[in-house]
């Protein structure tokens, strides 16, 4: 299908001259990051010049998308911006709250009734406002995204951390909280600090059993889990030309994972084939005559060390697979490594579950590689010794490898296809197991390994790998089998040997469908009501968060003292919890349960004020509330690591969290706490976290005269009545300031509709 023609075209004719004139402003040649970020301007931005890491900026973006689970709330709080139509192409995707469990039919059929309230509200509001809805079982949003929407050029923010997925077709696609949509579908400007820049330089060519995943699991590694933080990672160079586009879309998929703004690649004739195979001939047209602006600046690829902050270089040809994990995606091992750091880590050697598929890897690419493996094991008379799971990624994807018998392969050696949605990748899993405790070992071809992220069980050691080597392993059953050198016995108890993956990269016969799950947008939704009922445990309609009182806060409670990992799932988790999703009450019961306090090494028992007793995080946090006490989160590096869920700002604002105050933020969390109205700050020493102690009460002074680069102060009283001082950094702005005066930023665009 062929989508927003009109707003695409209008971009390749005025990226031209808006790449001169950012040119000119810049008085050097452009990096393909820069030349879309100034072609995307916002209109109210006065400035023609910014500095990278350090100003603020407004941009204009060309769409929106959000999926099920985080367009609920998105949505919710749209509803109350004032407007009655989105103000630039926007998409919702029904694909979080589906269910993996015995298969995609019946999976698809038990999601469809048991979230039948939440499906038909998304719609109904979609159809109101103007928005296009991809149905249950239409497939995974970023694939979605890559196969309809994603163009060359464009810039795109989605309401999930893997928009960043779209880069691998040449667009900057940022992940931001569900506020940040309402900004742009609002048609407000939206608020990004420029980006620094990272390069890496790709030589070679990929060959063998060495796949795109491993170069984002070897760069993982390198950057670590915050390394790209503030940054666009640019991929450039001979192997990023000679690279799949879907391959591409893998690597900036999980740029995610390394804190990154986003991941790009410059276009190039494999971004055109992609284009022309489906179905978007006249955008590859377009695209091609303006390529020279969709790629960096020759001058840049000669002499990257000048134009990037940082430069990486890979050599293609000398890669090895990689595993990453566990518990953390950045825990990179190369293969011949892996297994000796199975044995000396004690990891479970046993392989229980290797499962393939989801937004990161999913292509026909992705499955014809893996099935060239299924189709030897049955050929050779292997047994696989591991439960194999299969996640297609889309309905274009799912429909053309039945046709072509690619999952077939997967079920004649005991694999199961599940629905096209996230399923396992984000926890949505019911895993069949007699003890969900127990210690074990898994490994996928996602994006995160995070504890209890796949199943819930903090004993699950999950590692992360290409699609054909969790194929082998999962053959295997076996973590330290390396395909490259060992050998298995086969049932006739023969000696064989794996060959080397071999796939397509798109399906000779074309890509085909019966139904995408496509429904458009209304013309008119004037006469659409939206009703949501009071007594509903999944929806709840939002009241606007109270405003700044003026004054500075005094007599703040210590909530908790988050130690080490803190990301968005310790924070607010996501499995079970997503059908509240679009009930800010409910879902706040789970806020901050999985984080580990600080005082007692455990997790949703922390010293509760009110009664003196140790209580959930939750109930605590409610008592406070009820008495009319605010309270403080303090927290270690990257806070809020891993998801772009919104929910994990407004769950501690709704139960009255007035301060966070961590180490340093992960982007997208600390963004969220702000457009919330919750004071996000960092201590400007950094070993100021270690004063904090578990009764302690919290003063903050300076709020009076807010301002930009100004430093706050806390202090901190403790139960002997010493005291300390401590000082506090924050990144706010003079927009930002308006956020939090008006208690959120929602409240700020209402304001400013009213007049």
């Amino acid at each position: 299908m062929l989508f927003d023609f009109k707003l695409i075209k209008s971009v390749y004719e005025q990226m031209p001259e808006r790449v001169k004139n950012a040119r000119k402003n810049l008085g050097k040649p452009l990096t393909l990051s820069e030349k879309i970020l100034y072609s995307h301007l916002s209109v109210e931005e006065k400035g023609n010049k910014f500095t990278r890491g350090e100003d603020y900026v407004n941009f204009a973006p060309d769409r929106v998308a959000m999926q099920d689970a985080t367009a609920q709330m998105a949505l919710l709080q749209f509803m109350n911006a004032g407007k009655t139509k989105v103000a630039v192409p926007s998409t919702v995707h029904c694909d979080h709250l589906i269910q993996a469990s015995i298969g995609a039919e019946k999976d698809l059929a038990d999601a469809k009734q048991q979230n039948n309230e939440v499906y038909d509200f998304l719609e109904s509001v979609s159809q109101k406002y103007g928005i296009g809805f991809w149905k249950p079982g239409a497939g995974i949003i970023h694939q979605v995204v890559l196969e309809n929407y994603a163009f060359p050029g464009g810039m795109m923010i989605g309401t999930d951390s893997h928009t960043v997925n779209a880069g691998g077709l040449g667009m900057i696609a940022i992940g931001v909280g569900g506020a940040d949509a309402v900004d742009v579908m609002a048609g407000m400007p939206w608020e990004l600090k420029m980006p620094k820049l990272i390069g890496v330089k790709l030589t070679g060519k990929l060959s063998g059993w060495v796949s795109p995943k491993d170069v984002i699991l070897k760069v993982a590694g390198i950057l670590t889990v915050k390394g790209g933080t503030g940054a666009i990672v640019e991929y450039f160079g001979e192997g990023a030309d000679a690279m799949s586009c879907t391959g591409k879309g893998t690597i900036c998929n999980m740029g995610a994972e390394i804190g990154a703004t986003t991941s790009i690649f410059g276009y190039d004739q494999n971004m055109s084939n992609y284009l022309r195979h489906t179905g978007r001939e006249d955008v590859a047209d377009l695209a091609d005559v303006v390529m020279d602006h969709l790629r960096s600046d020759e001058e840049v690829y000669e002499n990257p060390e000048k134009y990037y902050d940082q430069v990486i270089e890979i050599n293609l040809s000398e890669m090895q697979p990689y595993i990453n994990g566990p518990f953390t995606p950045d825990l990179a091992h190369s293969l011949s490594e892996f297994g000796k750091a199975v044995k000396e880590n004690g990891y479970p050697q046993k392989l229980e579950v290797g499962l393939i598929g989801s937004c990161t890897n999913s292509s026909y690419e992705d499955l014809s590689r893996a099935a060239s493996l299924a189709k030897q094991a049955k050929d050779k008379n292997l047994k696989v010794k591991a439960e194999f799971v299969v996640t297609p990624g889309s309905e274009l994807v799912r429909y053309t490898t039945e046709r072509d018998g690619i999952l077939k392969e997967f079920e004649e050696i005991g694999g199961v296809i599940m629905a096209n949605a996230c399923g396992p990748c984000i926890g949505q899993w019911k895993r069949h197991t007699e003890d969900p405790t127990r210690k074990n070992s898994i490994i996928t071809s996602f994006n995160r390994n995070f504890a209890k992220r796949n199943d819930g069980n903090p004993n699950t050691h999950g590692f992360v790998a290409s699609p054909e080597l969790v194929t082998a392993l999962a053959i295997a059953g076996d973590l330290c089998f390396n395909p490259m050198t060992d050998t298995l016995i086969n049932e006739d108890g023969v000696e064989v040997r794996l060959d080397e993956p071999k796939g397509l990269e798109f399906p000779p016969n074309g890509f085909d469908m019966k139904d995408s799950g496509y429904l458009a947008p209304g013309t008119d939704g004037s006469a659409i009501a939206i009703n949501v009922n009071e007594s509903s445990e999944r929806l709840q309609l939002l009241a606007p968060f109270q405003a700044w009182d003026g004054k500075d806060w005094t007599g703040l409670n210590l909530l908790i003292k988050a130690k080490g990992k803190c990301t968005t799932d310790h924070i607010s988790m996501a499995g079970p919890w997503l059908r509240y999703r679009g009930h800010l009450d409910n879902i706040s019961n789970n806020m901050l349960i999985g984080a580990v306090n600080y005082f007692n090494g455990e997790t949703n028992s922390i010293f509760n004020p009110v009664n003196g007793k140790y209580e959930e995080v939750p109930v605590t946090a409610r008592d406070l509330k009820a008495s009319g006490l605010g309270s403080v989160v303090v927290g270690d590096e990257n806070y809020g690591e891993g998801s772009s869920r919104e929910h994990a700002a407004m769950e501690p604002r709704h139960l009255g969290v007035k301060v966070v105050i961590v180490r340093s933020f992960a982007r997208i969390h600390e963004t969220n706490l702000k457009k919330q109205g919750v004071l996000g700050l960092t201590f400007a020493n950094k070993a100021d976290y270690d004063k904090i102690q578990e009764k302690d009460k919290f003063d903050v002074t300076g709020l009076t005269d807010f301002a930009p680069g100004k430093p706050l102060k806390l202090i901190v009283t403790h139960e002997d009545g010493s005291k300390d001082t401590i000082v506090a950094n924050h990144t706010y702005n003079d927009v930002q300031i308006e956020w939090f005066k008006a208690g959120s930023a929602l409240n700020l665009i209402r304001i400013q509709n009213a007049k």
